[in-house]
Protein backbone atom coordinates (compact mmCIF):
# COMPACT_ATOMS: atom_id res chain seq x y z
CA UNK A 1 0.00 0.00 0.00
CA UNK A 2 2.99 2.27 0.71
CA UNK A 3 4.81 1.34 -2.39
CA UNK A 4 1.52 2.01 -4.10
CA UNK A 5 1.23 5.63 -2.84
CA UNK A 6 4.68 6.43 -3.52
CA UNK A 7 4.43 5.52 -6.69
CA UNK A 8 1.17 7.64 -7.11
CA UNK A 9 2.63 10.48 -5.77
CA UNK A 10 6.07 10.36 -7.98
CA UNK A 11 3.66 10.53 -10.99
CA UNK A 12 3.98 13.73 -12.73
CA UNK A 13 0.23 14.09 -14.17
CA UNK A 14 -1.04 13.98 -10.64
CA UNK A 15 1.52 16.24 -9.02
CA UNK A 16 -0.42 19.03 -8.49
CA UNK A 17 1.02 22.35 -10.73
CA UNK A 18 2.72 25.36 -8.55
CA UNK A 19 0.42 28.42 -7.51
CA UNK A 20 -0.05 30.96 -9.98
CA UNK A 21 2.17 33.54 -7.82
CA UNK A 22 4.86 30.70 -7.61
CA UNK A 23 5.44 30.52 -10.94
CA UNK A 24 5.90 33.92 -11.46
CA UNK A 25 8.51 34.19 -8.23
CA UNK A 26 10.11 31.45 -9.74
CA UNK A 27 11.49 33.50 -12.60
CA UNK A 28 12.95 35.78 -9.99
CA UNK A 29 15.52 35.05 -7.18
CA UNK A 30 14.36 36.36 -3.89
CA UNK A 31 17.87 37.96 -2.85
CA UNK A 32 18.12 39.15 -6.36
CA UNK A 33 14.90 41.65 -5.93
CA UNK A 34 15.78 42.49 -2.00
CA UNK A 35 18.37 44.01 -3.38
CA UNK A 36 16.63 45.56 -6.70
CA UNK A 37 14.42 47.21 -4.04
CA UNK A 38 17.21 48.76 -1.96
CA UNK A 39 18.86 50.18 -5.12
CA UNK A 40 15.44 51.56 -6.32
CA UNK A 41 14.88 53.49 -2.95
CA UNK A 42 17.96 54.72 -2.70
CA UNK A 43 17.71 56.09 -6.40
CA UNK A 44 15.32 58.48 -5.18
CA UNK A 45 17.73 60.18 -3.56
CA UNK A 46 19.05 63.60 -5.13
CA UNK A 47 21.76 64.53 -7.07
CA UNK A 48 23.34 67.42 -9.06
CA UNK A 49 20.15 68.15 -11.14
CA UNK A 50 16.88 68.14 -11.07
CA UNK A 51 15.41 65.24 -12.69
CA UNK A 52 11.91 64.98 -14.68
CA UNK A 53 9.93 61.52 -15.14
CA UNK A 54 11.86 59.99 -18.09
CA UNK A 55 15.24 60.33 -16.61
CA UNK A 56 14.27 59.33 -12.86
CA UNK A 57 12.50 56.80 -14.55
CA UNK A 58 15.98 55.87 -16.05
CA UNK A 59 18.07 55.79 -13.03
CA UNK A 60 15.79 54.40 -10.92
CA UNK A 61 14.73 50.80 -13.50
CA UNK A 62 18.55 50.94 -13.87
CA UNK A 63 19.39 50.66 -10.13
CA UNK A 64 16.67 48.41 -9.76
CA UNK A 65 18.09 45.75 -12.33
CA UNK A 66 21.93 46.71 -11.14
CA UNK A 67 20.66 45.77 -7.44
CA UNK A 68 19.38 42.69 -9.04
CA UNK A 69 22.40 41.64 -10.12
CA UNK A 70 24.37 42.51 -7.47
CA UNK A 71 21.48 40.23 -5.35
CA UNK A 72 22.13 37.28 -7.46
CA UNK A 73 25.70 37.18 -7.36
CA UNK A 74 26.07 37.73 -3.83
CA UNK A 75 23.89 34.70 -3.32
CA UNK A 76 25.83 32.93 -5.50
CA UNK A 77 29.24 33.77 -4.44
CA UNK A 78 28.00 33.13 -0.58
CA UNK A 79 27.34 29.37 -1.77
CA UNK A 80 30.18 29.27 -4.11
CA UNK A 81 32.08 30.10 -0.41
CA UNK A 82 30.34 27.96 1.44
CA UNK A 83 31.22 25.02 -1.55
CA UNK A 84 27.22 24.53 -1.57
CA UNK A 85 26.79 21.92 -4.27
CA UNK A 86 22.87 22.59 -4.56
CA UNK A 87 20.95 25.96 -5.03
CA UNK A 88 19.56 28.01 -1.98
CA UNK A 89 16.29 27.18 -1.28
CA UNK A 90 13.10 29.08 -2.56
CA UNK A 91 12.03 31.68 0.46
CA UNK A 92 8.29 30.74 0.93
CA UNK A 93 5.51 32.88 0.59
CA UNK A 94 6.13 34.83 3.91
CA UNK A 95 9.25 36.14 2.43
CA UNK A 96 8.00 37.09 -0.75
CA UNK A 97 4.59 38.87 1.49
CA UNK A 98 7.30 40.59 3.76
CA UNK A 99 9.19 42.28 0.83
CA UNK A 100 5.77 43.20 -0.99
CA UNK A 101 4.63 44.54 2.30
CA UNK A 102 7.87 46.72 2.80
CA UNK A 103 8.12 47.98 -0.68
CA UNK A 104 4.66 48.88 -0.54
CA UNK A 105 5.57 51.19 2.56
CA UNK A 106 9.49 52.28 1.59
CA UNK A 107 8.49 53.38 -1.96
CA UNK A 108 5.59 55.91 -1.39
CA UNK A 109 7.89 57.35 1.28
CA UNK A 110 10.41 57.70 -0.50
CA UNK A 111 8.88 59.29 -3.13
CA UNK A 112 7.48 61.70 -0.96
CA UNK A 113 11.15 62.54 -0.20
CA UNK A 114 11.96 62.77 -3.69
CA UNK A 115 9.40 65.54 -4.03
CA UNK A 116 10.66 67.09 -1.24
CA UNK A 117 14.25 67.23 -2.71
CA UNK A 118 13.39 67.93 -6.25
CA UNK A 119 11.72 70.83 -4.44
CA UNK A 120 14.57 71.99 -3.00
CA UNK A 121 17.08 71.77 -6.03
CA UNK A 122 14.41 73.21 -8.42
CA UNK A 123 14.22 76.14 -6.06
CA UNK A 124 17.89 76.49 -5.96
CA UNK A 125 17.97 76.53 -9.73
CA UNK A 126 15.02 78.74 -9.88
CA UNK A 127 13.54 75.67 -12.12
CA UNK A 128 9.90 74.59 -12.48
CA UNK A 129 8.35 72.16 -9.83
CA UNK A 130 7.25 68.69 -11.28
CA UNK A 131 3.36 68.56 -11.73
CA UNK A 132 2.22 65.57 -9.87
CA UNK A 133 1.72 63.34 -13.03
CA UNK A 134 5.09 63.18 -13.55
CA UNK A 135 4.81 60.85 -10.00
CA UNK A 136 3.24 58.05 -11.67
CA UNK A 137 4.68 58.40 -15.25
CA UNK A 138 8.08 57.97 -13.52
CA UNK A 139 6.68 54.74 -12.08
CA UNK A 140 5.86 53.54 -15.61
CA UNK A 141 8.78 54.38 -16.91
CA UNK A 142 10.71 52.59 -13.82
CA UNK A 143 9.27 49.22 -14.57
CA UNK A 144 9.14 49.64 -18.13
CA UNK A 145 13.04 50.02 -17.85
CA UNK A 146 13.81 46.95 -15.35
CA UNK A 147 11.50 44.70 -17.40
CA UNK A 148 13.64 45.00 -20.43
CA UNK A 149 17.32 44.79 -18.85
CA UNK A 150 15.87 41.60 -16.82
CA UNK A 151 14.26 40.34 -20.04
CA UNK A 152 18.08 40.96 -21.86
CA UNK A 153 19.61 39.99 -18.36
CA UNK A 154 18.29 36.77 -18.32
CA UNK A 155 18.13 35.69 -21.69
CA UNK A 156 22.00 36.47 -21.55
CA UNK A 157 21.77 34.27 -18.06
CA UNK A 158 19.99 31.81 -20.19
CA UNK A 159 22.91 31.16 -22.85
CA UNK A 160 25.24 31.09 -19.65
CA UNK A 161 23.71 28.19 -18.60
CA UNK A 162 22.75 26.08 -22.00
CA UNK A 163 26.36 26.43 -22.23
CA UNK A 164 27.39 25.53 -18.69
CA UNK A 165 24.94 22.11 -19.11
CA UNK A 166 26.68 21.69 -22.82
CA UNK A 167 30.17 21.77 -20.76
CA UNK A 168 29.34 19.42 -17.81
CA UNK A 169 29.60 16.64 -20.08
CA UNK A 170 33.30 16.55 -20.45
CA UNK A 171 34.41 18.73 -17.45
CA UNK A 172 33.51 19.39 -13.65
CA UNK A 173 31.20 21.89 -13.03
CA UNK A 174 33.38 24.86 -11.65
CA UNK A 175 35.23 24.89 -14.47
CA UNK A 176 32.48 24.38 -16.99
CA UNK A 177 30.86 27.08 -14.85
CA UNK A 178 33.82 29.77 -15.25
CA UNK A 179 34.47 28.82 -19.22
CA UNK A 180 31.06 29.10 -20.36
CA UNK A 181 30.77 32.45 -18.62
CA UNK A 182 33.97 33.65 -20.25
CA UNK A 183 32.75 32.44 -23.20
CA UNK A 184 29.48 34.53 -24.09
CA UNK A 185 30.99 37.45 -22.20
CA UNK A 186 33.93 37.49 -25.22
CA UNK A 187 30.82 36.95 -27.87
CA UNK A 188 29.33 40.08 -25.55
CA UNK A 189 32.25 42.17 -26.22
CA UNK A 190 32.89 40.83 -29.75
CA UNK A 191 29.45 41.96 -30.70
CA UNK A 192 29.11 44.86 -29.23
CA UNK A 193 32.10 46.45 -30.97
CA UNK A 194 33.06 44.52 -33.61
CA UNK A 195 29.15 44.86 -34.58
CA UNK A 196 26.86 46.84 -32.90
CA UNK A 197 29.72 49.64 -32.27
CA UNK A 198 30.56 49.61 -36.05
CA UNK A 199 27.59 49.91 -37.78
CA UNK A 200 26.36 52.24 -35.16
CA UNK A 201 29.08 54.47 -35.94
CA UNK A 202 28.18 54.07 -39.68
CA UNK A 203 25.01 55.07 -39.02
CA UNK A 204 25.60 58.17 -36.52
CA UNK A 205 28.06 59.85 -38.49
CA UNK A 206 25.48 59.40 -41.58
CA UNK A 207 23.59 61.11 -39.81
CA UNK A 208 25.05 63.33 -38.41
CA UNK A 209 26.81 64.36 -41.87
CA UNK A 210 23.35 65.29 -43.42
CA UNK A 211 22.83 67.50 -40.44
CA UNK A 212 25.87 68.98 -40.85
CA UNK A 213 24.92 69.92 -44.04
CA UNK A 214 22.48 71.74 -42.65
CA UNK A 215 22.24 75.64 -42.60
CA UNK A 216 20.10 77.44 -40.30
CA UNK A 217 17.92 80.68 -40.98
CA UNK A 218 20.14 82.86 -39.24
CA UNK A 219 23.38 82.16 -41.31
CA UNK A 220 24.05 83.71 -44.73
CA UNK A 221 27.30 83.60 -46.93
CA UNK A 222 29.29 86.43 -45.79
CA UNK A 223 30.32 89.47 -48.29
CA UNK A 224 33.02 90.71 -46.02
CA UNK A 225 36.95 89.64 -46.99
CA UNK A 226 37.89 88.72 -43.34
CA UNK A 227 35.28 86.20 -42.86
CA UNK A 228 35.59 82.32 -44.02
CA UNK A 229 33.82 81.74 -46.71
CA UNK A 230 33.00 84.99 -48.26
CA UNK A 231 35.14 86.89 -50.62
CA UNK A 232 38.70 85.40 -51.31
CA UNK A 233 38.32 82.97 -48.65
CA UNK A 234 40.53 79.95 -49.03
CA UNK A 235 37.45 77.80 -48.17
CA UNK A 236 33.97 77.69 -49.31
CA UNK A 237 31.07 78.34 -47.72
CA UNK A 238 29.23 75.04 -48.42
CA UNK A 239 32.73 73.39 -46.56
CA UNK A 240 32.05 74.99 -43.37
CA UNK A 241 29.45 72.53 -41.82
CA UNK A 242 25.98 74.50 -39.99
CA UNK A 243 28.22 75.12 -36.86
CA UNK A 244 31.05 76.94 -39.04
CA UNK A 245 28.51 78.53 -41.08
CA UNK A 246 26.71 79.83 -37.63
CA UNK A 247 30.06 80.71 -36.35
CA UNK A 248 31.17 83.03 -39.71
CA UNK A 249 27.45 84.67 -39.93
CA UNK A 250 27.05 85.92 -36.59
CA UNK A 251 28.50 88.02 -33.65
CA UNK A 252 28.51 91.73 -33.60
CA UNK A 253 29.35 94.03 -36.65
CA UNK A 254 30.54 97.34 -37.07
CA UNK A 255 27.92 99.16 -36.09
CA UNK A 256 26.73 96.86 -33.16
CA UNK A 257 30.77 97.34 -31.62
CA UNK A 258 30.57 101.40 -32.31
CA UNK A 259 27.35 101.77 -30.81
CA UNK A 260 28.20 100.23 -27.64
CA UNK A 261 31.66 101.39 -27.45
CA UNK A 262 31.13 104.93 -28.82
CA UNK A 263 34.19 104.79 -31.36
CA UNK A 264 34.88 103.96 -34.65
CA UNK A 265 35.24 99.94 -34.97
CA UNK A 266 36.85 97.11 -37.09
CA UNK A 267 35.03 94.58 -38.11
CA UNK A 268 36.12 91.30 -35.99
CA UNK A 269 38.04 89.07 -38.23
CA UNK A 270 36.67 84.95 -37.81
CA UNK A 271 38.23 82.18 -39.55
CA UNK A 272 37.38 78.38 -39.76
CA UNK A 273 37.64 75.13 -41.62
CA UNK A 274 35.09 72.62 -41.49
CA UNK A 275 35.09 68.94 -42.32
CA UNK A 276 34.15 70.27 -45.68
CA UNK A 277 38.17 70.63 -46.53
CA UNK A 278 38.59 67.07 -45.55
CA UNK A 279 39.60 64.58 -42.69
CA UNK A 280 43.15 65.06 -42.28
CA UNK A 281 43.04 67.28 -38.97
CA UNK A 282 46.95 68.92 -39.51
CA UNK A 283 46.31 69.92 -42.81
CA UNK A 284 43.13 71.73 -41.79
CA UNK A 285 44.87 73.33 -39.02
CA UNK A 286 47.62 74.54 -41.36
CA UNK A 287 44.16 75.66 -43.15
CA UNK A 288 42.83 77.39 -40.79
CA UNK A 289 46.14 79.81 -39.98
CA UNK A 290 46.47 79.92 -43.29
CA UNK A 291 42.53 81.52 -43.53
CA UNK A 292 43.66 83.64 -40.35
CA UNK A 293 46.76 85.11 -41.56
CA UNK A 294 45.08 85.74 -45.15
CA UNK A 295 42.08 87.43 -43.34
CA UNK A 296 44.51 89.70 -41.46
CA UNK A 297 43.93 88.20 -38.40
CA UNK A 298 47.35 88.42 -37.10
CA UNK A 299 47.59 92.67 -37.80
CA UNK A 300 44.95 92.48 -35.08
CA UNK A 301 45.62 93.41 -31.24
CA UNK A 302 44.04 89.91 -29.93
CA UNK A 303 44.31 86.52 -31.65
CA UNK A 304 42.10 83.85 -30.19
CA UNK A 305 42.78 80.10 -30.81
CA UNK A 306 39.17 78.16 -30.76
CA UNK A 307 38.86 74.69 -29.44
CA UNK A 308 34.97 73.87 -30.59
CA UNK A 309 32.91 70.73 -29.26
CA UNK A 310 32.46 67.98 -32.10
CA UNK A 311 30.44 69.38 -34.20
CA UNK A 312 31.96 72.99 -34.13
CA UNK A 313 30.05 74.11 -32.15
CA UNK A 314 31.59 77.54 -30.29
CA UNK A 315 30.01 79.64 -27.36
CA UNK A 316 29.05 83.05 -28.84
CA UNK A 317 29.18 85.10 -25.49
CA UNK A 318 32.90 83.57 -25.08
CA UNK A 319 33.93 85.09 -29.09
CA UNK A 320 31.37 88.28 -28.45
CA UNK A 321 32.68 89.39 -25.27
CA UNK A 322 36.32 89.31 -26.81
CA UNK A 323 34.92 91.58 -29.77
CA UNK A 324 33.24 94.11 -27.68
CA UNK A 325 35.99 94.46 -25.37
CA UNK A 326 38.47 95.38 -27.83
CA UNK A 327 35.87 97.05 -30.34
CA UNK A 328 36.36 94.41 -33.00
CA UNK A 329 40.46 94.31 -33.28
CA UNK A 330 40.24 90.72 -32.69
CA UNK A 331 40.54 87.28 -34.87
CA UNK A 332 39.36 84.22 -33.79
CA UNK A 333 40.15 81.19 -35.34
CA UNK A 334 38.67 77.51 -35.12
CA UNK A 335 38.25 73.96 -36.69
CA UNK A 336 35.85 71.40 -36.93
CA UNK A 337 37.14 67.68 -36.15
CA UNK A 338 33.69 65.82 -35.86
CA UNK A 339 30.27 65.54 -37.19
CA UNK A 340 28.81 64.09 -33.64
CA UNK A 341 27.28 66.15 -31.11
CA UNK A 342 29.58 66.78 -27.75
CA UNK A 343 28.49 63.99 -25.75
CA UNK A 344 28.86 61.69 -28.89
CA UNK A 345 32.18 62.67 -29.22
CA UNK A 346 33.37 62.57 -25.92
CA UNK A 347 32.66 59.36 -25.84
CA UNK A 348 34.00 58.16 -28.94
CA UNK A 349 36.29 61.36 -30.43
CA UNK A 350 38.50 62.65 -27.79
CA UNK A 351 41.72 61.35 -29.63
CA UNK A 352 40.58 63.46 -32.46
CA UNK A 353 39.84 66.06 -29.99
CA UNK A 354 43.33 66.11 -28.77
CA UNK A 355 44.86 66.25 -32.05
CA UNK A 356 42.63 68.92 -33.61
CA UNK A 357 43.23 70.73 -30.55
CA UNK A 358 47.34 70.71 -30.70
CA UNK A 359 47.35 70.95 -34.26
CA UNK A 360 45.84 74.40 -34.56
CA UNK A 361 47.40 76.06 -31.82
CA UNK A 362 50.73 74.69 -33.18
CA UNK A 363 50.00 76.38 -36.28
CA UNK A 364 48.71 79.68 -35.33
CA UNK A 365 51.23 79.83 -32.56
CA UNK A 366 54.30 79.66 -35.13
CA UNK A 367 52.87 82.19 -36.98
CA UNK A 368 52.89 84.85 -34.18
CA UNK A 369 55.95 83.42 -33.24
CA UNK A 370 57.77 84.16 -36.52
CA UNK A 371 56.01 87.80 -36.11
CA UNK A 372 59.04 90.32 -34.54
CA UNK A 373 58.28 90.84 -31.10
CA UNK A 374 57.05 94.22 -31.52
CA UNK A 375 54.30 93.04 -33.44
CA UNK A 376 53.09 90.20 -32.17
CA UNK A 377 49.18 90.13 -31.33
CA UNK A 378 48.24 88.80 -28.07
CA UNK A 379 47.39 85.14 -27.91
CA UNK A 380 44.93 83.67 -26.44
CA UNK A 381 43.27 79.95 -26.17
CA UNK A 382 40.03 79.13 -25.14
CA UNK A 383 37.45 75.98 -25.35
CA UNK A 384 34.22 75.08 -23.78
CA UNK A 385 33.64 71.54 -22.46
CA UNK A 386 35.10 68.89 -24.91
CA UNK A 387 36.64 72.21 -26.43
CA UNK A 388 37.82 72.55 -23.10
CA UNK A 389 39.55 69.30 -23.55
CA UNK A 390 41.45 70.22 -27.17
CA UNK A 391 41.89 73.34 -25.86
CA UNK A 392 44.38 72.00 -22.70
CA UNK A 393 45.76 69.37 -25.27
CA UNK A 394 48.50 71.63 -26.65
CA UNK A 395 49.95 72.08 -22.86
CA UNK A 396 51.75 70.07 -20.05
CA UNK A 397 51.39 72.37 -17.43
CA UNK A 398 50.03 75.37 -15.98
CA UNK A 399 53.27 77.50 -16.53
CA UNK A 400 53.20 75.81 -20.26
CA UNK A 401 49.98 77.66 -21.04
CA UNK A 402 51.45 80.71 -18.98
CA UNK A 403 54.59 80.54 -20.95
CA UNK A 404 53.05 79.91 -24.85
CA UNK A 405 50.13 82.45 -24.35
CA UNK A 406 48.66 85.61 -23.37
CA UNK A 407 46.05 83.81 -21.47
CA UNK A 408 43.56 80.75 -21.53
CA UNK A 409 40.13 80.41 -20.23
CA UNK A 410 38.60 76.79 -20.21
CA UNK A 411 35.24 76.32 -19.75
CA UNK A 412 33.33 73.54 -17.89
CA UNK A 413 36.14 70.74 -17.89
CA UNK A 414 35.67 67.62 -18.59
CA UNK A 415 36.64 64.56 -16.22
CA UNK A 416 39.31 63.40 -18.80
CA UNK A 417 40.95 66.94 -19.21
CA UNK A 418 44.57 66.02 -18.30
CA UNK A 419 45.70 69.47 -16.93
CA UNK A 420 42.68 70.38 -15.16
CA UNK A 421 42.85 66.67 -13.77
CA UNK A 422 46.51 67.17 -12.29
CA UNK A 423 45.97 70.53 -10.91
CA UNK A 424 42.75 70.12 -9.30
CA UNK A 425 44.41 66.47 -7.64
CA UNK A 426 47.37 68.84 -6.40
CA UNK A 427 45.70 71.74 -5.23
CA UNK A 428 46.39 73.74 -2.41
CA UNK A 429 45.54 71.98 1.21
CA UNK A 430 42.17 73.18 2.57
CA UNK A 431 40.57 74.17 -0.79
CA UNK A 432 37.94 72.28 -1.96
CA UNK A 433 38.08 69.86 -5.21
CA UNK A 434 34.85 71.66 -6.98
CA UNK A 435 36.66 75.02 -6.91
CA UNK A 436 40.49 74.15 -5.97
CA UNK A 437 43.27 76.75 -5.70
CA UNK A 438 46.76 75.81 -6.98
CA UNK A 439 49.86 77.07 -6.20
CA UNK A 440 47.99 79.65 -4.28
CA UNK A 441 46.47 81.67 -7.94
CA UNK A 442 49.82 82.50 -9.08
CA UNK A 443 48.63 81.72 -12.91
CA UNK A 444 45.51 80.19 -12.63
CA UNK A 445 42.15 80.75 -10.89
CA UNK A 446 39.02 78.16 -10.89
CA UNK A 447 35.97 80.15 -10.86
CA UNK A 448 32.07 79.32 -10.38
CA UNK A 449 30.82 83.01 -10.53
CA UNK A 450 32.79 86.39 -10.99
CA UNK A 451 33.74 86.93 -7.45
CA UNK A 452 36.10 83.75 -7.22
CA UNK A 453 38.48 85.48 -9.42
CA UNK A 454 39.63 87.41 -6.51
CA UNK A 455 40.21 84.08 -4.67
CA UNK A 456 42.92 83.61 -3.48
CA UNK A 457 43.82 87.60 -2.22
CA UNK A 458 46.87 86.90 -3.23
CA UNK A 459 49.23 88.62 -6.49
CA UNK A 460 48.03 86.88 -9.97
CA UNK A 461 50.68 87.48 -12.37
CA UNK A 462 49.52 89.71 -15.53
CA UNK A 463 49.44 88.33 -19.19
CA UNK A 464 49.90 84.76 -18.45
CA UNK A 465 46.49 84.42 -16.57
CA UNK A 466 44.44 81.11 -16.95
CA UNK A 467 41.16 80.68 -15.97
CA UNK A 468 39.08 77.36 -15.57
CA UNK A 469 35.24 78.59 -15.10
CA UNK A 470 33.38 75.03 -13.86
CA UNK A 471 30.16 74.80 -11.73
CA UNK A 472 29.82 72.44 -8.46
CA UNK A 473 27.03 71.04 -9.88
CA UNK A 474 28.02 70.70 -13.70
CA UNK A 475 27.81 66.78 -14.71
CA UNK A 476 30.55 66.62 -17.36
CA UNK A 477 32.79 68.10 -14.78
CA UNK A 478 32.43 65.53 -12.20
CA UNK A 479 31.12 62.11 -13.88
CA UNK A 480 33.94 59.56 -13.90
CA UNK A 481 33.82 55.46 -13.94
CA UNK A 482 35.26 55.93 -10.55
CA UNK A 483 31.74 56.59 -9.10
CA UNK A 484 30.71 53.34 -9.00
CA UNK A 485 32.83 52.24 -6.44
CA UNK A 486 34.77 55.51 -5.02
CA UNK A 487 33.63 58.29 -3.46
CA UNK A 488 34.60 61.44 -4.95
CA UNK A 489 36.41 63.95 -2.64
CA UNK A 490 33.20 66.45 -4.33
CA UNK A 491 30.97 64.51 -1.98
CA UNK A 492 33.74 63.60 0.86
CA UNK A 493 34.20 67.53 1.39
CA UNK A 494 31.58 70.65 1.97
CA UNK A 495 29.54 70.78 -0.91
CA UNK A 496 29.42 73.44 -3.75
CA UNK A 497 27.16 76.35 -3.38
CA UNK A 498 24.49 74.74 -5.62
CA UNK A 499 24.62 70.88 -4.85
CA UNK A 500 22.03 69.94 -1.71
CA UNK A 501 23.94 68.99 1.13
CA UNK A 502 21.59 65.86 1.37
CA UNK A 503 23.66 64.54 -2.05
CA UNK A 504 25.12 61.35 -0.91
CA UNK A 505 27.70 58.96 -2.20
CA UNK A 506 25.96 55.18 -3.10
CA UNK A 507 27.80 52.88 -4.97
CA UNK A 508 26.62 52.20 -8.67
CA UNK A 509 23.79 54.60 -7.86
CA UNK A 510 25.32 57.92 -7.32
CA UNK A 511 27.21 56.97 -10.92
CA UNK A 512 23.84 56.28 -12.31
CA UNK A 513 22.44 59.34 -10.99
CA UNK A 514 25.16 61.81 -12.63
CA UNK A 515 24.86 59.54 -15.97
CA UNK A 516 21.66 61.07 -16.38
CA UNK A 517 22.14 64.40 -15.22
CA UNK A 518 25.05 64.72 -17.87
CA UNK A 519 21.68 64.28 -20.37
CA UNK A 520 19.79 67.79 -18.88
CA UNK A 521 22.93 69.25 -18.02
CA UNK A 522 22.31 72.62 -20.00
CA UNK A 523 19.06 72.67 -19.29
CA UNK A 524 19.11 74.56 -16.50
CA UNK A 525 19.32 78.38 -15.90
CA UNK A 526 22.74 80.15 -16.31
CA UNK A 527 25.33 79.57 -13.63
CA UNK A 528 24.42 76.37 -12.87
CA UNK A 529 24.73 72.48 -14.51
CA UNK A 530 27.04 72.78 -17.94
CA UNK A 531 25.28 76.25 -18.55
CA UNK A 532 27.72 78.90 -18.85
CA UNK A 533 27.66 82.37 -19.69
CA UNK A 534 27.20 85.23 -17.37
CA UNK A 535 30.84 84.86 -15.85
CA UNK A 536 32.38 84.55 -19.24
CA UNK A 537 33.16 88.06 -20.26
CA UNK A 538 34.18 88.72 -16.41
CA UNK A 539 36.85 86.12 -16.60
CA UNK A 540 38.06 87.71 -19.90
CA UNK A 541 38.29 91.02 -18.59
CA UNK A 542 40.71 89.54 -15.38
CA UNK A 543 42.32 87.52 -17.79
CA UNK A 544 43.25 90.27 -20.84
CA UNK A 545 42.32 93.34 -18.73
CA UNK A 546 41.49 95.36 -21.87
CA UNK A 547 42.75 98.71 -21.93
CA UNK A 548 39.90 101.10 -20.43
CA UNK A 549 37.21 97.93 -19.53
CA UNK A 550 35.52 98.17 -15.85
CA UNK A 551 33.42 95.66 -14.34
CA UNK A 552 30.59 98.17 -14.81
CA UNK A 553 31.36 97.70 -19.06
CA UNK A 554 31.22 93.97 -17.94
CA UNK A 555 27.14 94.63 -16.69
CA UNK A 556 26.62 97.09 -19.77
CA UNK A 557 28.01 94.16 -22.26
CA UNK A 558 25.77 90.99 -20.41
CA UNK A 559 22.44 91.60 -22.21
CA UNK A 560 23.48 91.44 -25.43
CA UNK A 561 25.41 87.90 -24.82
CA UNK A 562 24.14 84.61 -25.64
CA UNK A 563 25.31 81.05 -25.67
CA UNK A 564 23.99 80.02 -28.65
Amino acid sequence: METTDTAVDSNPETTPSPPWWRRQLNRYAYSGMAVAVVLLLLSLTPSLLPRGPLFQGVVSGGSAAVGYALGVFGAWLAGFMMSRTEPWPSPNRGWWIGLGAASAVCIPLMFYWFSVWQSEVRDLMAVEHLRWTAYPTSVVITIVVFVILMTIGQAWGALVRLLVRRLNRIAPPRISAFVGAAVVVAITVVVLNGVVARYSMEWLNSTFAAVNDETTADSSPPTSTVRSGGPGSFVSWGSLGKQGRIFVSNGPDQNALEDFNGAPAMEPVRAFVGLGSGDNLRANAELAARELERAGGLDRAVVAVASTTGTGWINRATVDSLEYMYNGDTATVSMQYSYLPSWLSFLVDQERARQAGQALFEAVSKRVQDMPEAEQPKLVVFGESLGSFGGESAFGTIPDVAARTDGALFVGPTFNNTLWDDTSGNRDPGSPEWLPVYENGENVRFIAEESDLRRPDAPWEENRRVVYLQHASDPIAWWSPNLILQKPDWLREDRGRDVLSSMQWIPFVTFLQVSADMAVATGVPDGHGHNYLSAIPYAWSAILQPPGWTDQRTEELLPLLTRD
